[in-house]
């Protein structure tokens, strides 16, 4: 394979030719024969992909005329799609002012789909705009923390992207005291950090068994990379990857997250002081795009 070229999924493209079909035909129907002979393809593979996309929502079919059009799914994700891009733009202007402030790599993201996005970035460049992560175990904890509790036993039951020690007591304990302090406090390693990268736009089918176990070592357990706040002590110098802080919609959910990266231990009172700047930034966003907090988040800083 040629350098910097990605690797394409000839199934998955076909399904993508149906979606992009229909929606250029602006809400016109068609039939099975109809659709396989004007995308070229053998009628029991489109019929296979119909069937799929209309089971999951994204298409619906006509029991009548047995035709196929586009579905409700498909509303919901694009809105989800279109407020993530939407509160981006918000979130730059927060972040530029953490980042003039701190001197530091400043990022808003947000699961699109299965995967985590990368909408803005500010500061030295570390994490590009755009960068993706599959939204499993053992990425993407601060996506559901703030959300409810049934969106975290979601995530929680996904088939992890590395096999990973998952001591289930400890990260409630974790979504209970983030809930309450209003930011988490990751800390990882160096090899953790090389992790992310590993993962970034990497399918686990992709990663040969080999190197899923080797890359398993380097991961803890889930909850055991996130600070709690009797670990925390004011004067005490404590190893800080990053923090992160929720912002919400208008139906009071989590949408997006932004984050400091610190690289750097730092004392407690640091810790603290961060924290709260980067709440008052995400607060400021939830405002300005129209969202607000939920009854249950704080908001006594």
């Amino acid at each position: 394979m040629a350098a910097g070229v990605a690797r394409r999924s000839a199934p998955t493209t076909r399904v993508v030719r149906v979606l992009d079909f229909l929606v250029e035909q602006r809400g016109k129907r068609f039939g099975l024969s109809e659709l396989a002979r004007e995308l070229d393809l053998a009628k029991p593979t489109c019929l296979g992909i119909l069937t799929e996309l209309t089971a999951a929502g994204y298409l619906v079919r006509d029991p009548r005329t047995l035709t196929y059009g586009l579905g409700p799914a498909l509303i919901a994700a694009g809105r989800v799609a279109q407020d993530s891009f939407a509160i981006s733009a918000i979130a730059r202007t927060e972040l530029e002012k953490l980042t003039a402030r701190y001197r530091t790599t400043c990022t808003a993201s947000a699961v699109v789909g299965e995967q985590i996005l990368v909408l803005e970035s500010t500061g030295p460049g570390l994490v590009k705009v755009g960068a993706a992560y599959a939204f499993a175990p053992p990425v993407g904890l601060m996506y559901v923390l703030w959300d409810t509790d049934a969106a975290f036993d979601a995530w929680l039951a996904k088939p992890p992207t590395v096999p990973v020690q998952q001591d289930e007591a400890r990260l409630r304990q974790v979504v209970a005291e983030c809930r309450e302090r209003g930011y988490l406090v990751e800390s990882l390693t160096a090899a953790g950090r090389k992790l992310y990268s590993l993962l970034a736009g990497v399918a686990v089918r992709e990663l040969p068994d080999e190197l899923r176990e080797l890359v398993a070592e380097l991961v803890t357990s889930l909850g055991e990379r996130v600070y709690l706040g009797t670990d925390l002590r004011p004067r005490k110098e404590h190893p800080v990857s990053l923090l992160a802080a929720p912002t919400f919609g208008g139906d009071g959910r989590q949408n997006m997250v932004l984050t400091m990266y610190v690289g750097a231990s730092i004392t407690g009172a640091e810790i603290d002081r961060r924290g709260k700047a980067l709440v008052a930034a995400a607060d400021a966003v939830t405002q300005a795009s129209g969202g607000r907090r939920p009854p249950t988040a704080p908001i006594d800083r």
